[in-house]
C-alpha cells in the first residue's frame, strides 16, 4: 500500500523538520517509518547499497519525541534487513563522523536543531558526508509513492557509544595541538549546553584536559527547554551565557544549540563573539595559517566584515544562505584549485577544510580554545585579534510569512523593480540570492537583503546599519515599496 503525506511541510533545506507533539503532529508514526524505510532504498537507489549490506547508525538530542521516533526508525530499518548501531543521545557532528569512526554506510540524527521542542525531523550523513537538499526531496517522495520492501530475516541492532569515540577525536587534536596532557590547566570556561547533547563538552572534555568548568549550566538533557531555547542567536540565550560568564569571571564562555553542530561565544568581559563579529574571529585565525585563502559566509554578512577579511589578508565570498550552500562552494573552490579553507555562517554553523567540511560546533570550539591558548603563551589575548573590527552600530532580521512560493516570488521581484523608488540606495549585483541594497546617506549608513527563507515559506529582510536610528530610516525608506502580502 503506498503512503500518501505532504512530503513539502516537511522538507527545511538539506534536512527534514516537522511538528512531533501535539494535536498538529505531522511527524506522526507513519511518516516516520516511511521515511526511515525510504532512506535504506535510497541509499540502495543511488549509492548500490544492497539492504543487506546496510549498517545505519541512528542518534539523537534531547528533545521529548526522540524515545517515540528512534523506536519506529530502529524498528523500520531492523524489519527491512538493516542493520542498527543505536548511539543514543549524540550530537550531529558526532553522528556525521558515525560512518568513518564506527565503519558503517551512513547515519541518521534525530533532531530539529534550535526549533521549539513540539519540533523533530532527520539529518543524514553518508561517507561523503552531509545530503544535499534534492536529496532530501528524494527521500520525501520516495516515502510518498513507494511500495516498500520486506524481508524475512531481521537487521542486528547494537548499542554502540559514539560520543566516547567521538570525545577521543577532540581530546587528541588538542593535546597534540598543544603538546601537553593538561593543556587547559589554569583556564576557567563555561558552556551553556542548552539542555541538548552538548553537556558532554563540559563535562568529557574541557574538565578531563584541566579546566575548570564550575559554573557552566544547562548540561543536562531536557527537551523542555525550560531555561532558555535551544537556538544560540536568541538574545535571551546570549545574554543568559554573558551574565554566566561574567558572574564566574571566566576566560571564555561557550554556548551550543541542542544539536551542538552550532556554537558562540563571549570573551571574558561577557562581551558576545556572535554573527559577523564570530566569522572575524574565525577568519583572522585560518588567514594567520593559510594568508590568501578564501573565506566563505552566508549571505547576510556586512560590508564591514569584507572589509576586514581582505584588510587580514583573504577574499571575501557570499554564498546564499543554508550552511550546505555555504560548505558546497568551499568545497568547489577547492576542486577548482582555488584555497579555500574556511566555510562559516553567521548563524554560528562552521566547516574547516581540515575536517573535511564537517558542519561542527565543538569542533569550531576546540579550534577557538587551541587559539586561545597558544595566544597566552605569547602574552596576548584572543579578542584583541579583532579589535580592529567595526560591527554595525545595529542589526535586525523581519520575517513575512507567506502562502506559497510563487507569492515570494512575486515580492522580492517587485521589489528588485521598483527599488528605484527607495532615497538614497544603490543594488548590489552580486549578490548570491534575493535583493540586496547599500544605503549611502548620511542618516542612513547601511544595507538590506529581501531574500527567501532556507526553511520555510517567508520573505527574510535582514538590515544593518553603521549609524544609530539608521535602520528606522531604511525601514520607512523602504515602505515606499509594499512587500507585505
Amino acid at each position: 500500500m503506498k503512503k500518501k503525506f505532504d512530503w513539502q511541510n516537511l522538507k527545511s533545506g538539506s534536512d527534514i523538520r516537522g511538528i512531533a507533539i501535539g494535536e498538529n503532529t505531522n511527524l506522526t508514526n507513519d511518516v516516520v517509518k516511511s521515511i526511515a524505510i525510504s532512506f535504506s532504498v535510497f541509499l540502495e537507489k543511488t549509492m548500490g547499497i544492497k539492504r543487506e549490506n546496510q549498517t545505519i547508525a541512528v542518534g539523537h538530542d534531547s528533545r521529548l519525541s526522540n524515545m517515540r521516533i528512534k523506536d519506529i526508525v530502529i524498528n523500520s530499518l531492523s524489519s527491512i534487513g538493516v542493520n542498527v548501531y543505536y548511539c543514543g543521545l549524540s550530537s550531529t557532528p558526532a553522528m556525521s563522523m558515525a560512518p568513518k569512526i564506527l565503519s558503517c554506510c551512513s547515519a541518521i540524527e534525530i533532531t530539529a536543531s534550535h526549533h521549539p521542542k513540539e519540533y523533530n525531523g532527520f539529518k543524514f550523513f553518508t561517507l561523503e558526508g552531509g545530503l544535499k537538499s534534492y536529496n532530501i526531496e528524494e527521500i520525501l517522495k520516495i516515502a510518498c509513492n513507494e511500495y516498500f520492501p520486506k524481508s524475512s530475516v531481521l537487521g542486528e541492532v547494537r548499542n554502540v557509544n559514539l560520543m566516547s569515540k567521538y570525545t577521543s577525536v577532540l581530546k587528541n587534536m588538542v593535546v597534540k595541538e598543544l603538546e601537553s596532557k593538561n593543556p587547559l590547566e589554569g583556564f576557567k570556561i563555561v558552556v551553556d549546553a542548552s539542555n541538548g547533547a552538548g553537556g558532554f563538552f563540559a563535562k568529557n572534555f574541557l574538565k578531563k584536559l584541566g579546566a575548570d568548568v564550575s559554573g557552566s549550566a544547562l548540561l543536562e538533557p531536557d527537551g523542555n527547554f525550560p531555561v532558555h531555547a535551544p537556538n544560540p542567536e536568541k538574545k535571551e540565550s546570549i545574554n543568559f551565557i554573558s551574565q554566566l560568564t561574567k558572574e564566574n569571571k571566566a576566560d571564555l564562555g561557550i554556548i551550543f544549540d541542542a544539536d551542538v553542530d552550532r556554537c558562540f561565544f563571549v570573551d571574558n568581559q561577557g562581551n558576545p563573539i556572535v554573527k559577523n563579529k564570530l566569522i572575524a574571529l574565525v577568519s583572522k585565525m585560518v588567514l594567520n595559517e593559510h594568508p590568501d585563502s578564501a573565506i566563505v559566509t552566508d549571505s547576510v554578512t556586512s560590508d564591514n566584515l569584507k572589509e576586514f577579511i581582505e584588510n587580514s589578508g583573504g577574499y571575501h565570498i557570499r554564498e546564499k544562505r543554508g550552511y550546505q550552500n555555504v560548505i558546497g562552494t568551499a568545497k568547489y573552490l577547492n576542486e577548482d584549485k582555488k584555497r579555500c579553507f574556511l566555510a562559516i555562517e553567521t548563524s554560528g554553523h562552521a566547516a574547516f577544510e581540515e575536517n573535511e567540511f564537517k558542519d561542527d560546533g565543538a569542533y569550531l570550539a576546540v579550534k577557538v580554545i587551541i587559539e586561545m591558548v597558544k595566544l597566552k603563551k605569547r602574552g596576548l589575548n584572543l579578542f584583541d585579534e579583532i579589535s580592529e573590527f567595526q560591527e554595525s552600530k545595529e542589526s535586525e532580521e523581519l520575517r513575512i510569512p507567506m502562502d506559497n512560493s510563487q507569492q515570494i516570488e512575486a515580492t522580492i521581484s517587485k521589489f528588485k523593480e521598483n527599488y528605484k523608488k527607495i532615497r538614497g540606495c544603490e543594488i548590489d549585483e552580486n549578490t548570491p540570492e534575493g535583493v540586496r541594497l547599500n544605503f549611502k546617506l548620511k542618516d542612513q549608513q547601511g544595507w538590506c537583503l529581501l531574500r527567501q527563507s532556507a526553511h520555510d515559506l517567508s520573505i527574510v529582510l535582514n538590515i544593518e546599519s553603521d549609524i544609530h536610528g539608521g535602520i528606522e530610516k531604511i525601514l520607512q525608506d523602504i515602505s515606499v515599496i509594499n512587500v507585505d502580502k
